[in-house]
């Protein structure tokens, strides 16, 4: 259940009004609990001085309930006005609670109601004054990094081995073979073919 819009404050307050109403032969200023502390003094610890100390740590959770960004504010305050106006009605004209634990209490739920309308109000301030939303629970953005300026580069795609081949076979075609020429001739006339060497004087006749 939430808690958001009752007030805490009224806890100590009802407790008060039920020892009053409900218990009118108990006092408040009785000692229930003696504790020796390290020093040697016995501190008696009475009912109202509990209710002070319930008092002042539900004061503390009322504070941090106004600071929630989601919190009911209108809801809060009136029900924190309503709760210090009954308070101090009763302080004022009831002679029961005419004491000083009571007064207290009072106090603490007057501190409530104003300790809201202050962090309302600086609340109110700091959006006024960043309308970008900049404020409280806001997100601010990424810082770019010099990494992310920077386009990749993409590689030239890499050409199959046999395109390559085909390119360069293309480029170079294959040298054609021409019929060779006709042997020249010797100008030599010993060496003309069909000439042999002259006969030999001493060689017999054929």
């Amino acid at each position: 259940m939430s808690m958001i819009g009752f007030p805490l404050l009224l806890i100590p307050l009802a407790i008060y009004n039920i020892v009053v109403f409900l218990m009118p032969g108990f006092s408040l200023a009785e000692p229930l609990v003696k504790l020796t502390l390290i020093s040697g003094t016995e501190w008696s610890v009475t009912l109202s001085d509990m209710l002070l100390a319930l008092g002042v740590l539900l004061l503390l959770f009322e504070v941090i309930k106004a600071a929630r960004p989601g919190a009911k504010y209108l809801t809060d305050h009136l029900l924190s006005l309503i709760v210090f106006g009954a308070a101090a009605a009763e302080f004022v004209l009831w002679p029961q609670f005419g004491t000083s634990t009571y007064f207290l209490l009072a106090m603490l739920a007057l501190v409530d109601f104003l300790s809201g309308i202050a962090l309302r109000a600086r609340r109110g301030m700091q959006v006024a004054s960043d309308p970008a939303g900049s404020g409280w629970g806001a997100r601010k953005p990424a810082a770019v990094t010099p990494e992310s300026q920077f386009e990749p580069v993409v590689a030239p795609p890499i050409p199959a081995a046999a395109s390559v081949a085909e390119s360069v076979l293309l480029d170079h075609p294959e040298p054609k073979v021409t019929p060779s020429a006709a042997s020249p001739q010797v100008a030599s006339p010993e060496l003309q073919p069909g000439n042999g060497p002259p006969p030999s004087p001493d060689a017999p006749p054929r």
